[in-house]
């Protein structure tokens, strides 16, 4: 980040903003949160931000010790991009800023990406709702794994040992489904959504999520 953009106060949230404050820069972040991504993987999850403007953030981010740059060894033999244990640590503040943010209006007509979605989900969580259980979530090519134990959730990247439950879609149809726009009976009628195993454990999963209330009016004054 250049000194015109930097901020000169001794806060520890100007000191932070001064590292992760610039445009893009937190949601390449949550592009890595659930694991390593090659840069054609973080530009898909980042459609509308140039090639030039992601270079931009992931040389200020590597050079801030909140990303770094790594090969992997055969077969993919290719350079990944993942977060130091000190980018983690903006796990909980990306959290918690998607549950405020998600109270606001909607005012874009993109789709979430499947690693935005996957923390959506962790922010809409019901643990009320919610039982025990393990499902893997096949989203194009990516593939994720939801744990429900004891009314927590857990979320990796990646398959599922012997799931109650495998959920074949897309983000788009996935979403409308675990936040009440669409039963997951007619996705599964449609074709939009593919369910492999135990239907109810899939119609548990799908019922463990509550909408954000969305912010009234007179909240905001």
């Amino acid at each position: 980040m250049s000194d015109k953009r930097r901020y000169d106060d001794p806060c520890g949230i100007a000191r932070g903003l001064n590292v992760i404050g610039e445009r893009w820069a937190l949601l390449v972040v949550r592009e890595l949160l659930f694991g390593p991504k090659r840069f054609t993987d973080l530009h898909h999850g980042l459609p509308t931000a140039s090639q030039n403007v992601l270079s931009q953030r992931l040389r200020e981010l590597e050079a801030g010790g909140v990303v770094r740059r790594r090969r992997l060894g055969p077969p993919a033999a290719t350079w990944v991009y993942e977060l130091t244990e000190w980018g983690r640590g903006l796990e909980p503040v990306l959290f918690h800023l998607g549950r405020w943010g998600s109270r606001s209006p909607r005012t874009s007509g993109n789709e979430l990406s499947a690693d935005a979605l996957m923390l959506a989900l962790r922010t809409s969580f019901d643990a009320d709702a919610a039982r025990d259980g393990t499902w893997e979530l096949r989203l194009g090519d990516d593939r994720f794994r939801a744990v429900v134990t004891d009314g927590r959730l857990r979320l990796e990247r990646g398959g599922a040992d012997e799931p109650d439950a495998i959920l074949v879609t897309d983000v788009a149809t996935l979403r409308s489904v675990v936040f009440g726009d669409r039963a997951l009976g007619e996705a599964a009628a449609d074709g939009a959504l593919r369910v492999e195993g135990d239907e109810e454990a899939a119609a548990r999963f799908a019922a463990s999520f509550r909408r954000p209330a969305p912010l009234e009016p007179a909240e905001t004054r």
